[in-house]
């Protein structure tokens, strides 16, 4: 137990922030569950929506701090991959050869 204002005050903080930090977690792993699901479904439209809330999920997620940048960086280059394996078509995002292999091919 807390002995001072301060102590007692931060206590208070770390409970909230746990709090939070436990829901946005919770709700970005079941965005990111629901978007492999609809892409291993390959129902186009579902899945096109699922990965961009997952996406924002995971990008919100980092910002705030609840998750590390790089491993919201990771799983959303994952799940890009998987998608455009699976659906190529579905997604606004191009994975290929990168601009400098692109640019020397000149």
């Amino acid at each position: 137990m807390a002995n001072k204002r301060q102590s007692l005050k931060r206590a208070k903080q770390e409970t909230k922030r746990q709090a939070r930090n436990t829901a946005v977690k919770s709700a970005t792993k079941s965005a990111v569950k629901k978007a492999i699901e609809a892409v291993q479904t390959k129902d186009m439209g579902k899945a096109k929506e699922a990965y961009m809330l997952a996406v924002k999920a995971l990008s919100k997620a980092a910002s705030k701090g609840t998750i590390p940048k790089t491993r919201a960086s990771r799983k959303i280059s994952r799940l890009t991959l998987l998608a455009k394996k699976i659906l190529p078509e579905a997604l606004p995002i191009k994975t290929g050869a990168p601009k400098k292999a692109a640019a020397a091919k000149k």
